[in-house]
């Protein structure tokens, strides 16, 4: 009897150069064109709607499809940049302190109430970008978390699948997000966050979903380890985040203070963007500052340092990577001049559809559009000055067209591979891209279907002011 031959999944590189050479050959189909700029009442570039014409052509070659990966990761600098600096950090600190030990302190505490733990970071995490936007922060979380997941007996598809299914409801559900709903209601001309007991009410029906289904995948791996999507790989990875220590094991004195360094540089770092509007070069120097004061006072010399900051890079250099090669993507379709055409044709589309399913045909055209602009306020501003006028000449009201956007560009961030932010925190969970599909697109497909029969109840009751 011959042996079936295994199925032999591409990597992720081949995938990604596979997709720009596909987008690099539709740019000798698909007509340049641009819309007109203008400048807001903010100082943001939004588009004339009417303004949309044809330009002369510039599609892709060769040459320019090959500079496009570097490009990109000039491009990605500062999201490439933070996920090195969090993989460096976590490097020193992982000699700095007794993991081991601090691990098995924290399963103690938890161990009988892992699953109120799981709910709790969720809720916070979900309420912090649902308030601030900030989902790059997932970047920081997930570090911090794996070795805890891991000793509890859970994978590290359940550690990112708590982190990224928590963001993605709250920057979808966006309460107060200053990148997508401030922007996209000033375009519309709402009141500034009106709504928001509505979003609200969809922040707990997003979250009890996402919650649900990352509880049910985690007791299902805690259970029956070996149905983990990421069984084999996480053999490795244990080896990476936890250490075989004794049962005695206790932390030292400069252990303990390393340890107070790490967690209050964490609680700095999150303060700081939350009331001080920090970004990833601020993120990064908190890290920068945690590495080094942690490994002096674990004793750490110069040279132990930067060789531990090294070990770091190491262990996500192939996720940074994938941020700027994801990249490409947009760095040619901008080169080409097609990302206006794409708008406007999609648009058009919208315009066929009747009227009492247009709010759909919104949240498909937004889902479909995130892949090509990835940017919350870069896709506001380009999309929104269309969707305002559609929706009015539809009879949708204003408030949906903004509910449409947020769900489009919100759900998907977890699912495409040009969300910078979802590459870099699966590089530092050490997760492969098609295992996290795996496990995330049943969630995604049901939040969107979730997304679509609320944008009708909106529309049925004319959710407003208009």
């Amino acid at each position: 009897m011959t042996e079936k031959k295994k199925i032999e999944i591409p990597h992720i590189f081949a995938i990604l150069a596979l997709l720009a050479l596909v987008v690099a050959v539709i740019t000798y189909i698909i007509p340049a064109g641009e819309y007109v700029r203008i400048e807001g009442a903010d100082g943001r570039a939004i588009i004339d709607p009417n303004s949309f014409h044809l330009i002369e052509k510039t599609p892709t070659t060769f040459l320019q499809y090959l500079k496009s990966f570097p490009q990109g990761l000039v491009d990605s600098g500062w999201l490439f940049v933070l996920t090195f600096t969090i993989g460096g950090a976590f490097g020193v600190i992982k000699k700095a302190i007794n993991v081991s030990a601090l691990i098995k302190m924290a399963a103690s505490k938890f161990g009988r109430f892992d699953i109120f733990m799981i709910i709790s970071l969720m809720i916070i995490i979900a309420l912090i970008d649902s308030f601030i936007g900030m989902c790059e922060l997932t970047i920081v979380y997930v570090p911090i978390l794996l070795p805890l997941i891991l000793a509890l007996g859970y994978d590290s598809i359940t550690c990112c699948g708590l982190v990224l299914g928590a963001s993605v409801v709250g920057f979808a559900s966006a309460m107060t997000n200053p990148f997508t709903t401030a922007v996209a209601q000033k375009i519309c001309n709402l009141p500034l966050y009106s709504g928001i007991s509505f979003r609200f009410g969809i922040l707990i029906v997003m979250l009890i979903i996402s919650i649900i289904y990352v509880i049910w995948y985690s007791q299902r791996v805690k259970k029956a380890p070996e149905k983990s999507f990421i069984y084999q790989e996480d053999k490795e990875t244990k080896k990476i985040v936890l250490s075989d220590e004794t049962e005695n094991v206790k932390l030292t004195t400069r252990e303990s203070i390393a340890g107070f360094i790490t967690l209050a540089g964490f609680i700095l770092t999150v303060f700081g963007v939350i009331k001080w509007a920090w970004d990833m070069p601020e993120m990064g120097g908190c890290f920068v500052g945690i590495a080094i004061f942690s490994g002096i006072i674990s004793g750490m010399n110069g040279n132990e340092i930067c060789n531990n900051l090294i070990e770091g890079f190491k262990e996500v250099l192939v996720g940074a990577l994938v941020i700027g090669v994801a990249r490409a993507i947009t760095v040619i379709m901008s080169n080409a001049n097609i990302t206006d055409t794409i708008v406007y044709y999609l648009s058009s589309v919208i315009q066929s559809v009747p009227a009492s399913i247009t709010s759909i045909g919104m949240l498909i055209f937004q889902t479909i559009f995130n892949f090509f602009v990835p940017s919350g306020s870069g896709q506001a501003t380009i999309v929104m000055p269309l969707m305002s006028p559609l929706a009015e000449l539809c009879g949708i009201t204003q408030q949906t067209a903004v509910l449409a956007f947020q769900f489009g560009d919100g759900l998907s961030n977890v699912v495409y591979p040009v969300s910078g932010y979802m590459m870099a925190t699966l590089a530092v969970g050490h997760v492969p891209y098609n295992k996290w599909l795996k496990f995330i697109l049943p969630l995604f497909a049901i939040l969107t279907i979730v997304s679509a029969i609320i944008l009708v109840v909106a529309q049925s009751i004319q959710l407003g002011p208009f």
